[in-house]
């Protein structure tokens, strides 16, 4: 029997990609789904291909960012259902280009969405499972949480940020049957880099840039379950981003030179003309 049948499970940014991924592979699981997201077309998309409203899957209008928007729809699942098994914190957005060519609205809207969103998400979910006793809260980081992100440090800051939340709570929660699990995976075929904000750079340009190729999205959500099923701390895939995160541990100095790499080639890319009129 699958570790998730039948589990009360709330996914954010289950319209697309990772979010859209897990939705599909838990529903086959046999899990009870509260699927949130703030796109409401992709909602619609993802009920079309689900059994949405057959009482194990229905969907939400959710904005992470708003804190009042997440408490809400938690109590509203515990509520209709009496717990809370799992909620998967995934949401997210990018930005990519230089910091010296940033504004502050730029790092205010990705830590609304990638930082706060999750803080929401964990703290509101954290209280309930500590009620009743049990529980497990998957945020969803990067590799580029781990090792860093050039040309994306306002996405790889909030990456850092959502790993030290989840390997510290993991430690306060443990003595109260809550687990918590930060997933880190590298580069991954989901529509991240359709709707990212591309500064003084392009879609097309930051896709040749990839140095792997990007692993297919329902595997990744195969390998996050796996993950989530043995309440691993960190979740870390494919095999280059685990060697990745084993070469920083080991010494920094040794993933310089992939950093330089991908600046000095997005710089060949960032030509003046783009950078006085792409914004």
């Amino acid at each position: 029997m699958s570790k998730f049948k039948d589990k009360v499970i709330i996914i954010t940014g289950a319209a697309s990609g990772i979010g859209r991924a897990l939705s599909e592979e838990l529903s086959r699981k046999g899990a009870i789904l509260i699927m949130a997201d703030i796109h409401k077309d992709g909602l619609r998309q993802l009920a079309s291909t689900l059994a949405v409203g057959d009482g194990r899957s229905e969907t939400a209008y959710l904005d992470v960012s708003r804190a009042e928007e997440v408490q809400a729809l938690i109590d509203k699942v515990i509520t209709e259902y009496g717990r809370l098994d799992y909620i998967f914190n995934n949401a997210g957005i990018a930005i990519a280009g230089e910091v010296r060519d940033l504004n502050i609205d730029h790092w205010r809207r990705i830590i609304d969405v990638n930082l706060w969103g999750v803080i929401h998400g964990a703290s509101a979910a954290y209280s309930a499972m500590v009620k009743q006793g049990f529980g497990h809260i998957i945020n969803t980081a990067s590799l580029a949480g781990l090792v860093g992100s050039p040309t994306m440090t306002p996405y790889a800051t909030t990456k850092f940020a959502v790993v030290g939340l989840s390997t510290s709570l993991r430690a306060e929660a443990e003595a109260f049957g809550v687990n918590v699990s930060v997933v880190c995976p590298g580069f991954i075929q989901t529509g991240i880099f359709d709707a990212a904000t591309y500064i003084h750079s392009s879609q097309k340009d930051l896709l040749a840039m990839l140095p792997f190729k990007p692993m297919n999205v329902n595997e990744a959500a195969r390998i996050i379950l796996r993950g989530v099923a043995r309440n691993k701390a960190v979740i870390v895939f494919p095999f280059y981003g685990r060697l990745i995160w084993w070469l920083q541990r080991v010494h920094n100095s040794l993933t310089k030179p992939l950093a330089r790499k991908t600046i000095k080639d997005f710089r060949k890319l960032r030509t003046e003309s783009k950078a006085k009129g792409n914004s």
